[in-house]
């Protein structure tokens, strides 16, 4: 079913690179939109970005009680989006902890079932929920075994979560590397020349851009016949 102006759409992580690319997709076909992030300052950018349509709110996705108050205020809506993460960094195993292992799956994963859990009671019928793996899923390398863990978990959970809360649909969208705020805790030569190196090793020569992957939410969102489906998105990443 296509977006409309009747329907609501609340977006995780809403404010930057995935989440408000996507935010201004669903805008851009009618429906009103909102999204959620921790940070403030985040939340009043992103509006300025979007429709007057739009509302945001300042929500720490791993508050259990903050989710649940924001959740209550939106009252009931039709899919939700989930995109929310701590920018990345390549981790060798040499390198990793426990703590910094917690952390890292600790938004993208724990707390978005917990988000995915409060949320379902207020999806309308017909309703769906998309979240965000990734193409480490499927094609690992040194220094990306926890994004992989995170994408993996993230596929399987789709997988089994589709079957429970059916007729609800659950999709994931896979990107591989975009060019976005989630590389922003690289200094900018490096995060530059890894695009450009990335880039020139896949079949469509680029890396992605945040639009490119945000139409596939759209997309996932309005068809209708597919749940269960993870949806790579990633210029070829795979095929190399």
């Amino acid at each position: 079913m296509s977006l409309s102006t009747s329907h609501k759409v609340v977006v995780i992580g809403g404010t930057s690179g995935l989440g408000l690319a996507t935010a201004q997709a669903v805008a851009a076909k009618g429906a009103a939109v909102v999204v959620a992030s921790r940070n403030p300052a985040g939340v009043d950018a992103a509006l300025r970005e979007l429709p007057p349509t739009a509302t945001g709110h300042a929500v720490d996705a791993s508050d259990p009680v903050a989710v649940a108050a924001f959740l209550d205020a939106v009252g009931p809506f039709d899919h939700l989006v989930y995109t929310a993460g701590e920018n990345f960094a390549a981790t060798t195993l040499d390198g990793y902890t426990a703590e910094a292992g917690a952390r890292f799956l600790g938004l993208r994963l724990v707390h978005m079932l917990d988000v995915v859990r409060q949320a379902v009671p207020y999806l309308r019928e017909g309703g769906t929920i998309t979240l965000t793996a990734g193409t480490a899923a499927f094609k690992g390398g040194p220094g990306w075994f926890l994004g992989a863990a995170v994408s993996g978990a993230v596929v399987a959970a789709v997988r089994s979560l589709a079957v429970e809360l059916a007729p609800l649909r659950v999709n994931a969208v896979a990107p591989g590397v975009v060019r976005s705020p989630l590389w922003a805790g690289m200094p900018e030569a490096d995060r530059e020349l890894m695009y450009e190196v990335t880039g020139k090793s896949l079949p469509l020569g680029r890396v992605g851009e945040p639009e490119d992957v945000a139409r596939e939410y759209v997309h996932l969102i309005e068809q209708d016949y597919a749940t269960g489906v993870v949806s790579v998105v990633d210029g070829g990443t795979v095929l190399v």
